[in-house]
Parts: C-alpha cells; structure tokens; sequence
C-alpha cells in the first residue's frame, strides 16, 4: 500500500510511534510518505529506508497571522501528497489538529477520489489537550470523521468514550518495540563513564513537562543515597522542567549522583538501557508508558506509577513495581530493594523481556495496523 502518515517530529511517544510504524511499514514493502513540518526524530536521526519519502509542509509567514494557520496548510500538503503519488490512505498521530487536516484534505480530493484517513489516539490529544472547551468539539469532529480510530492502550479508548461521547468503534493497538534492536547489550566503557565507581544506575527518559514529575525522581535518589549512597541517576531528555530539577538535585547535595544527557538518539538510548539497573517513570499520567516498553525490552526493571495505561504494560511485581503518584517513600524503598539485590533484578528484567517480545513486538503489532488500513481503504 501506499501510506501518508503524519505526526509530530519530536522526542514524545506520539512522534517515536509515528515515525518507527512507518518505517517497520516500509520493511515490509509500504510505501511510505511522511507529512509533517520537519522530519520525524527517527528520520532525523538516520534511519532511512528505499520505501520512504519526507513531504515538508512550508507556511507562509505573514504580519496578518500571528500564528501560521499550519492545520491549513497540512492539509494542502496530504493532498497534494496523496494526488501526486496516489495514496491509498493517510494515518494521522494525535488527534489536534492532525484528524481535522485529514478531513479538510479529504475533502479537498473528493471530486477525484475519496481519502481514507486513520486516527491514532495517544494520550494528551485526549485527557489534555481535547477535552479543553476551546478544543473538545472539534476533537469530536476529528475523531468521528476518520474512516478508523485507534488508541494506544484500553485506558486511553475508555478516557475517550467517557470525554467525547462518540458512539463509533475504537480498537486499541499497542503501541510496539523493535525487540532486535532494544535487546540487552552492555558497553563496559559506558558503565565506567557513567559510574566511574561501581555504582548502580537508574535510568529516567522523558520530555521533563510537568505531568512527568522529574522532581520525583531526584526524591528518590536522594533517599536512595541516604541508606546506600552508590547510586547515581541518568536524566535523559529534556524540558521546561530540566532548570528545577537541576537546582532540586543541588539542594539535596545529589548534584554529583545525577547525570542531564538531554535528548539522545535511539542508539544511545539503548546503550543507556543497556547499562541501566532500573528504570524510573514517577509521571502523573501515562496513556501507554513507551519508555517502560523500551526498558522492559532491554531487561530493566521498572519502577512506576499506577497511573493510565502504564498497568497495561508493567507487570507490578513480575517486571517492576507500580505506587501512587507522588510515593517517593515507596519507591525509594523499592529502587534500594532492587538495587541490592541482583537475582530480583535479574529475575524481573527477564520477565520483563518476556513480555515485551510477547506481547508488544512488532511483529505482534504491525500486522493489526495493515489488517486496519486494508479494512479502511475499502470502507468506500
């Protein structure tokens, strides 16, 4: 098939989703043709493939937009896209405004044909971002006009329903891991240059908004470092709140145990993983948890909360441990357990992996997407 998928180019689980399903596509022979601002993370960051193309979308700046009317202008560009390479159909990642661009497009080329176009739900386009009045009827619109919706885990499809009150069918697809790839491979030299010592390493990977709670997680080390002060903390990403945590750590005098790497590449991400004794991810909402996915795949165990579609992934007890929003006690209590003791960790960080590859490998899962898309296509 021939596949436009549009999604934003970034660091978040919605991005990584968008451009690792394309790709996974293109090995199996899709077309792919991405639309978007600025090439996806994953293209961005080398990842090339015969199959796929990037189509930018280029906005006029003008003094009479204070904003560039970009949903206007994606929406020119899906349809030129689909007229000039004959797209079966486009897949569009989070709802605003990239469903409403679908619909306009589709629109745009009913008098030749009609565009199907799927929406994937994955998580703030609905709890924050869709439910807000200013945004909420035209979400609806959005999730009502595509030919198919999709959501990232049962929580997010229930969250929907509940916010929006559609009455269509929403299927759930997990989101998935190239399991090859995010597989186990310890770098002595990168355990030595993050813990020159010997100390245990936990590992945190996330955007640093808000919701993500990354104060948490210089809570838990400094409690951890309190009873056993051979622990040094990762910090990989980066946001708003990086500057706090930052002056957190310094106050705790953890300053000299915790590492900002800022944003990496997939390739360094799974060399940290690769030396990670746990994984931390204290956020007061996850609609999947992706991050865990990853860690699970690399044999990590993680330590999370109870919150959205994280239960869905981690196994609390088998894979990591799972506490209430804001439980740095718990948690701590938690992190120092593991980090003591090596059979535990190694046990959960093999049942963890076990899970990963039967649950959520792509082979598992990009079958549903092309299984979904064939009955899409047809749906006109």
């Amino acid at each position: 098939m021939k596949i436009g998928i549009t999604c934003y180019p970034s660091y978040g689980g919605s991005g990584i989703v968008g451009a690792e399903l394309g790709l996974e596509l293109a090995k199996r022979g899709h077309s792919i043709h991405f639309i978007s601002y600025a090439p996806p993370m994953r293209l961005a960051d080398g990842a090339t493939h015969d199959l796929v193309r990037f189509h930018e979308v280029k906005m006029l700046t003008y003094p009479l937009f204070e904003y560039p009317p970009y949903t206007l202008a994606l929406a020119s560009m899906i349809c030129e896209a689909a007229r000039d390479y004959a797209l079966d159909l486009v897949h569009m990642h989070y709802a605003i405004p990239h469903s409403v661009s679908a619909y306009l497009a589709r629109e745009m080329c009913k008098c030749n044909r009609y565009l199907p176009f799927v929406t994937t739900l994955h998580g703030t386009d609905i709890t924050l971002v869709g439910r807000d009045p200013s945004y909420l009827p035209i979400t609806r619109f959005g999730i009502e006009q595509s030919d198919a919706v999709t959501c990232i885990s049962e929580y997010l499809r229930r969250a929907t329903l509940e916010t929006f009150h559609v009455s269509r069918d929403i299927e759930v697809i997990y989101n998935f891991i190239d399991s090859e790839f995010y597989r186990r491979q310890p770098n002595d030299a990168v355990r030595r240059e993050i813990a020159p010592n010997g100390e245990r390493i936990i590992l945190h990977i996330s955007t640093f908004r808000p919701i993500k709670r990354i104060m948490d997680c210089i809570e838990v080390l400094a409690r951890v470092n309190r009873k056993n002060a051979s622990a040094r903390l990762v910090m990989c990403g980066d946001g708003p709140e990086r500057r706090e945590a930052e002056q957190l750590a310094a106050r705790l005098g953890v300053e000299g145990n915790v590492s900002f790497v800022g944003q990496q590449p997939q390739l360094k991400i799974r060399e940290y993983l690769s030396v990670a004794d746990l994984l931390l991810l204290p956020s007061e909402s996850e609609s999947f948890g992706l991050s865990a996915l990853e860690a699970m795949s690399c044999e990590v165990p993680v330590i999370a909360t109870r919150v959205g579609g994280v239960p869905e992934v981690v196994d609390d007890g088998g894979s990591g441990r799972l506490f209430e929003v804001g439980d740095v006690d718990g948690m701590a209590e938690a992190a120092l357990e593991l980090l003591e003791d090596s059979d535990k960790r190694q046990r959960m960080g093999s049942h963890g992996r076990h899970i990963a590859v039967a649950k959520f490998a792509s082979e598992k899962i990009i079958p549903q997407y092309e299984k979904l898309y064939e009955k899409a296509s047809g749906s006109r």
